[in-house]
Parts: structure tokens; sequence; C-alpha cells
């Protein structure tokens, strides 16, 4: 959401007016050509190297001041600075981005009201085309752990969509839609509105957010086909708004932060059935009188911290992470040095935290104590346009 001060309803929540109401519960699209048998075993993204390290940023192009598409910079995996950025792709808002396991494609949505998804080779900045991901106003994509499957989430009219992705790369027509047609829209909500779409760490299924609906779906990922089947439903209470879901490590728990209603929860997760169960609601750690919209956690590496954007508050949440993922204790917050954090990211050894803050068009970096969880400020915020997404390799 980037319209949240006085925009509750519908799609306005995000950019547009008008939120469409899905009808159909699922669509399957004609599958294309085989796709490319598994790769054994599944790619693992690269870990950090010494030097400077890609730092690749989404924003909105179609907004006053917005950038001009997917941009990376480079930043120091010891100091944090961030330097040299520098167009990779003119992308029509980009507000999501995320880079295949095997760290030479970055894929990101065109969050428009006739949604897509591009991907671009990061050897050379070359886009490798866009797809129409079915639906309006995507907000999130992820790709499967086994780097054949792209998952995207459509905010506006409420639905999720799979690509299969080739060797190359490059992505393949649709092979599945879904419309979250069930349950009925929350309090103040006028239709579904898919937030999130990600695996789960076992890898048997994959799960959406979907904050119109207050309800967070399962569905079992035909590996094969790209189709998609629901297994079961979890629901936050009605008005929660939830967001976006992080995994810990162990993949038994995960942590929700609920957008509407200024909330987080802990969820229990059964890697058997799917099922997810969602726990009492907790505080962002948010006060004062600015209204606050939590919007997404990272957990450590390690599983012993986790950490909360507020937007409103304009803060970090920390917490500590007990009884093995089961728990969240709130320590305290930590001001961003910016407006509107609305994403974070950790570096790929867990010791910087960025955020992505929107309204102030900027990039903070922290130092991450590992052993404490502590944060200390990395220099000054980078000054990156309408800052929505940043993704550390």
């Amino acid at each position: 959401m980037d319209n949240a001060a006085g925009e509750r309803d519908g799609w306005s929540r995000r950019r547009f007016v008008g939120a469409m109401a899905g009808t159909a519960a699922v669509v399957t699209v004609p599958a294309p050509a085989a796709p490319p048998p598994d790769p054994a075993p599944a790619p693992q993204r690269r870990k950090a190297e010494p030097g400077p390290r890609p730092l690749y940023l989404g924003t909105y192009t179609s907004v006053e001041g917005g950038g001009k598409g997917v941009t990376v910079a480079r930043y120091d995996p010891v100091s944090g600075a961030v330097t040299d950025a520098e167009s990779l792709a003119e992308i029509p808002d980009p507000s999501y981005v995320t880079v295949h396991p095997d760290g030479h494609t970055l894929y990101a949505v065109d969050e428009r009201e006739d949604g897509a998804v591009t991907a671009v080779r990061l050897a050379d900045g070359q886009v490798l085309g866009s797809l129409s991901t079915g639906g309006s106003g995507p907000c999130h994509l992820s790709v499967h752990p086994s780097g054949r499957w792209l998952l995207s989430a459509n905010y506006g009219s409420g639905s999720v969509a799979v690509h299969p992705v080739d060797t190359s790369g490059a992505l393949g027509e649709r092979t599945a839609l879904v419309t979250h047609s069930s349950p009925a829209p929350g309090p103040g909500q006028q239709g579904p509105h898919a937030h999130q779409f990600i695996t789960s760490p076992d890898g048997g299924h994959v799960l959406s957010v979907d904050l119109g609906t207050d309800t967070v779906y399962t569905y079992r990922l035909d590996t094969e086909h790209g189709t998609l089947t629901e297994v079961s439903q979890a629901h936050t209470r009605p008005g929660a708004g939830p967001r976006h879901l992080t995994f810990h490590p162990n993949g038994r728990y995960a942590y929700l932060a609920n957008e509407v209603d200024d909330t987080v929860a802990v969820c229990a997760y059964d890697p058997e059935t799917g099922r997810l169960t969602v726990g009492e609601p907790q505080s962002s750690g948010a006060s004062g009188d600015a209204t606050n919209y939590p919007a997404q956690f990272v957990v450590t590496p390690g599983g012993d911290f986790a950490f909360l954007a507020n937007r409103g508050h304009d803060s970090i949440a920390r917490y500590a992470v007990e009884e093995d993922g089961a728990r969240l204790r709130l320590l305290d917050t930590v001001p961003v040095d910016g407006d509107f954090p609305r994403q974070l990211a950790l570096a790929p050894d867990g010791r910087l935290l960025f955020t992505a803050n929107q309204r102030s068009g900027t990039v903070s970096v922290f130092h991450v104590d590992t052993g404490t969880g502590a944060l200390g400020q990395a220099g000054e915020p980078f000054a990156s346009p309408v800052a929505v997404c940043a993704v550390p390799l």
C-alpha cells in the first residue's frame, strides 16, 4: 500500500480507483510447451563476496518525482555505504523486484491496471520480455526454490498467478490464475487484495496473503504443470488486513504483519498439510499520534531476531524470537531516519539491514549485531526516488 492515510477502501489503498472483486475461483490457462526438466539440485542464491555488492532498487515511475524503472547501486558489505546508482531497466512502476536463485535474472512487477511481470538479464540489463499477470496492480512476486516458476500477486483484482521460467531466465505464458473469491471481503474492503505470494521453506506449498479477505491461502503447486490447488485457509480477526508473511528458518513458525489494524501475529505452520494457524494479535511497537501501517518482517539467518517495518511511526520494531520461533518479544523500536519504510531486506550474511523509505525517497542501512539484534545506522540514508523495494545480493 502506498496511499495509506485516508484511503482505506478498495484499490485506492495502492494506486488506482475501483477495486475489482473476483468471481471465478480458479482459471486454468492452457499450459505452454513442456517446461524444462527439474534442476538437480535446486539452485541456491550466491553468498555475499568481498568488495562492493549489487543493491537492486524498485520504484514507482508514474508518480511525481518517481524513478525511471529498476536501478542498481553498490553497497559495501562491511561499512554499509551505498553508492553508484545507475539504471538497469526502464520498466513501468516496478514496485517490487526479486532475483532468481541462480543470481542471473531479475524479475519485476509492472504495477499497472493491466498488470505484468518482466524478466531482466542481469549480465547486461537486457529485458527478456514482459507477460500479463491476468490481473490488476501486481505488487509482489517470488521465485519458487526450484527456479522453474514465478509466483505473483495482483493486489487490484485479488488474484495470484504462476508463470514458468525457462533455462535462460525468460518467462513463459501463464499456467495458472486464482482469484480469491471466498471468504467475503473484510470490514471496509470492497474486494480481495492479494498482497504476497511465497513458497514455504519446505517447498511443499505456496501461500498467498490477502489483505482484502483477511486470509492466508495455502496451495499445492504442481511443479510439472504450474497449476494450483487450494488446500487450506487461515483467517485473521476481521479487519486485520494481513499484508506480508515471513517464515522462521525452522519452517514451523511464521510472522504476519497486519497492515490495517496495526498488529502482528505469530503463526504456526504444519509442513505436512500446509495448514497455517494464526495466533493472537500483538503490538507493532508503534506509539504516538501517527497512524501506523506495519509493512514487512524479516528474520535473521540464525532465527534469533525479527525486524518489522512500521510506516507512519517510521521505525523498525525489534523482536527477540523465543521458544524456537513460537514467541516474539518486543524489544524496542529504532527510527529509520526516513519517511514511510515500505520494505525491509537483510544482506545475505544478515549483518546489514536495508529499509526502502517511500515518501522520503531514501534507503537507510543499519548494522545488525548478530548477538544482540541491536541496530546501528550505517551513515546517512542513500537518495533513491520513491524507493519502495531494495534487494541486496
